[in-house]
């Protein structure tokens, strides 16, 4: 496990992933046997991985500063990977070359060439290989996806998407993500993020996505590092994108790290339907459906009386919804692929597609035009 002393690769895949399974006595292979992963621990401060394994009662010497040792150890059968971006496609390539099945977090390269590359890589050399697309697996994005399925919303118009909260400077308030995302020449950029993310989203739940008109700013071009050093902001955090998917369906998603937040959650979909309406977030998805919709009818010189959001039902949490963290329940499937050969389709051409997507976003925004997507293949 590389770059688990970062955010995300600490809370989410290590501890509430894979920590996680442990403390449930391993994996459950559903055949009378259990599944016990055994993490190492990569990263460039052994010091700081020591004592993060010390911290979760892990063996201190299960850490490694050299990668390509870890890599030629026949004991490691997974290479995960959570680095930032710009150090991630080098590595995975190291680890397909090495015969480890592969799992990362997203973007997997900075280019689709590179992204394209890793996927045949893998391929030819006959490992696992899987990208985190979690969002996926949220519960509200469970819900949503239950409506899909059912034929709840008749033909698909559209979707709507407004995702973000502000990331303060890093002056007289610490940032709450790494000053490295706000550099370009570091990988960072709100739409080399996000783009992947909303690529799978809308892929998986609704189509295709055949094209991308998108522009790209940088709201606040000043911000302080970890060190409080100010630095000029060199990559995008704010994008609005409009998709066009197969099918006719017209999404449009709004991405910021500059936006206050007027809204239950972090993110939401609103999808709109000839039979029916719903908005999903990170938890909770509600609906509306067309015998009971309400009749609107605009008239500035009255104030309003109805109470829109008291007009929407919540959709239940039938199956347990609420209580799965995405991140695990995509690792459960993952190491279910590698030991078991179970279908799994969130490969590294899928995490290609959300680079190609991006990177399609990135020239919509610097040509002002609107860009087809093409469909990729090995």
């Amino acid at each position: 496990m590389n770059g688990v002393t970062g955010r995300m690769g600490h809370r989410q895949h290590l501890v509430r992933s894979i920590l996680a399974l442990r403390e449930e006595g391993g994996l459950d292979l559903g055949d009378g046997e259990r599944l016990w992963p055994e993490p190492v621990l990569v990263g460039r401060r052994e010091q700081a991985l020591k004592e993060l394994a010390e911290a979760h009662g892990l063996d201190r010497r299960a850490v490694s500063t050299d990668l390509d040792a870890v890599l030629a150890d026949p004991s490691v059968d997974i290479y995960f990977d959570a680095q930032v971006t710009s150090a991630r496609e080098e590595a995975l390539r190291k680890a397909i070359a090495a015969g480890k099945h592969v799992y990362t977090e997203k973007p997997a390269a900075t280019s689709v060439d590179g992204a394209l590359e890793l996927a045949r890589a893998a391929e030819r050399a006959g490992v696992k290989h899987g990208v985190v697309q979690d969002k996926l697996f949220l519960p509200g994005l469970r819900k949503l996806r239950r409506l899909v399925e059912g034929g709840f919303f008749g033909r698909i118009l559209s979707v709507r998407g407004e995702f973000g909260y502000w990331v303060f400077e890093g002056d007289w308030q610490s940032a709450q993500r790494p000053s490295w995302n706000y550099r370009a020449e570091d990988g960072g950029g709100i739409v080399s993020d996000m783009f992947p993310h909303w690529e799978y989203v809308l892929h998986e739940l609704f189509g295709r996505v055949t094209s991308v008109q998108a522009y790209a700013a940088t709201h606040l071009p000043r911000r302080c590092d970890e060190q409080g050093r100010a630095y000029t902001a060199t990559a995008d955090d704010a994008a609005y994108g409009i998709f066009t998917l197969e099918g006719g369906v017209v999404a449009q998603i709004n991405s910021s790290w500059a936006v206050r937040v007027h809204r239950d959650e972090l993110v939401e979909f609103q999808v709109d339907g000839t039979e029916g309406s719903a908005v999903a977030g990170l938890r909770g998805c509600r609906y509306q459906h067309r015998a009971g919709t309400p009749r609107p009818v605009w008239n500035p010189d009255l104030p309003a009386t109805e109470r829109f959001r008291e007009q929407w039902q919540e959709v239940p949490d039938n199956d347990g919804d609420e209580r799965v963290n995405g991140f695990k329940a995509q690792w459960e499937l993952f190491l279910r692929h590698v030991v078991r050969d179970e279908p799994y389709s969130w490969d590294l051409l899928a995490g290609a597609r959300g680079v190609q997507l991006a990177q399609l976003g990135l020239v919509s925004s610097a040509e002002g035009r609107r860009m087809d997507v093409p469909e990729l293949s090995l």
